[in-house]
C-alpha cells in the first residue's frame, strides 16, 4: 500500500471546552478548629490537631477562590462550635431562598441560628427547617435537579421538605460506607448549573462504592458520561470538592481524579486541607455556595 492510499489516522476526540463561571461561597476561618469529640470514623480525639496549621490551610483555599475571581463571604466562628468551619452543612440556598439546619448530632446544634441569622441579615429569604438534615453536605443541585442523600445523617423525609421549599425535584440516594456520611464526600458537581442562555448540561463525578445498588443504577442511568472515581481517590476525599465548571478544586492527593479531569478538559486546582480532614471534612465541607441575592 502507497504512503498517500493509507487510511488517515484517528485523533483522539477533543476535550469539550470548559467555562469558569463566577461563584459566591460562604466561609467560616477555623479560629476554633480542634478535635475534641467523635460523630465521624475520621475523627480521633486522642489525636492532636494543630489550629495554626488548619487556618494556613483554610487561608490558601480562601486566597484560591479570590485569585480566581470569587467572591466569598465570612460567616464568625463561635467559640465552642469546632465544626463551624465546614459552612456546607449550615443551609441549602438556591434562587435566595435559604433552607436552614437541623443537625443530627447534638454537637453541631449550636451551629443551627448563627447560619439562619447570617442568611437573614445578608438578604436570603429563610426557611426554618422541620426534617434532619445537614445543608449542602447532603443536598447538590446539579441542573435542574436536587440530588439528596441519606443514610447516616439527613433523614428521608427531608428529601420531601426540601422539594417543596424549592420546587424542583428531588432525587433520593443512599450512603453505605460511613466514611463517606455526606453526600458531598462522595458526588462532585463538575459541570456549571447556570451559563449563558440558560441552564446547560450538568455533570458529576462519584465515588460507586459508598452507595447501594438502587442509587448507584440511578446515577448510572441519568448521568451515563460521570467519572466514576476509585476507592483510593475517594478515601482522600477527592470528591469532596468544588467547581466553577473549568477550575476544580481537589486535594493533592487524590492523583487518579486529578488525571480523569484533566482527561475532561477541566482545571484541577489542588489545595491541601490535611489538618481539617482530621475532622471529618475537606474542600467542599469548607465552601457554602450562595446561590441568589445579596
Amino acid at each position: 500500500m502507497s504512503l498517500s492510499s493509507a487510511p488517515a489516522a484517528q485523533a483522539a476526540p477533543a476535550a469539550p471546552a470548559r467555562i469558569a463561571q463566577h461563584r459566591r461561597y460562604l466561609m467560616c476561618r477555623p479560629e476554633h478548629f480542634t478535635v475534641s469529640y467523635r460523630i465521624n470514623p475520621w475523627m480521633e480525639p486522642a489525636k492532636p490537631t494543630d489550629t495554626a496549621k488548619a487556618l494556613a490551610q483554610w487561608q490558601t483555599l480562601y486566597d484560591t477562590y479570590v485569585a480566581l475571581g470569587h467572591e466569598v463571604e465570612l460567616i464568625d466562628p463561635v467559640p465552642g462550635l469546632p465544626d463551624m468551619v465546614y459552612t456546607a452543612n449550615g443551609g441549602f440556598i438556591v434562587d435566595g431562598r435559604a433552607l436552614g439546619v437541623r443537625f443530627r448530632v447534638d454537637e453541631r446544634r449550636g451551629e443551627e441560628r448563627p447560619f439562619m441569622d447570617w442568611f437573614a441579615a445578608h438578604g436570603f429569604d429563610v426557611v426554618e427547617p422541620v426534617s434532619v438534615q445537614e445543608g449542602e453536605g447532603d443536598f447538590l443541585l446539579v441542573g435542574d435537579t436536587i440530588l439528596a442523600g441519606t443514610g447516616f445523617r439527613s433523614t428521608g423525609d427531608s428529601h420531601a421538605e426540601v422539594a417543596g421549599v424549592f420546587g424542583r425535584e428531588v432525587v433520593s440516594l443512599r450512603l453505605i460506607d460511613p466514611r463517606f456520611y455526606h453526600l458531598d464526600t462522595a458526588i462532585s458537581v463538575l459541570d456549571p448549573v447556570e451559563g449563558p442562555g440558560g441552564v446547560e448540561k450538568a455533570n458529576i463525578a462519584y465515588l460507586p462504592s459508598a452507595f447501594d445498588e438502587p442509587s448507584l443504577a440511578v446515577l448510572r442511568e441519568r448521568y451515563p458520561d460521570a467519572i466514576e472515581v476509585s476507592d483510593a481517590d475517594g478515601a482522600v476525599f477527592g470528591l469532596n470538592s468544588a467547581s466553577d465548571g473549568y477550575n476544580v478544586f481537589i486535594s493533592p492527593r487524590a492523583t487518579g481524579f486529578e488525571a480523569q479531569l484533566r482527561e475532561r478538559g477541566y482545571h484541577p486546582v489542588l489545595v491541601d486541607l490535611s489538618e481539617l480532614l482530621l475532622g471529618g471534612g475537606g474542600i467542599k465541607c469548607c465552601t457554602l455556595e450562595l446561590r441568589g441575592k445579596r
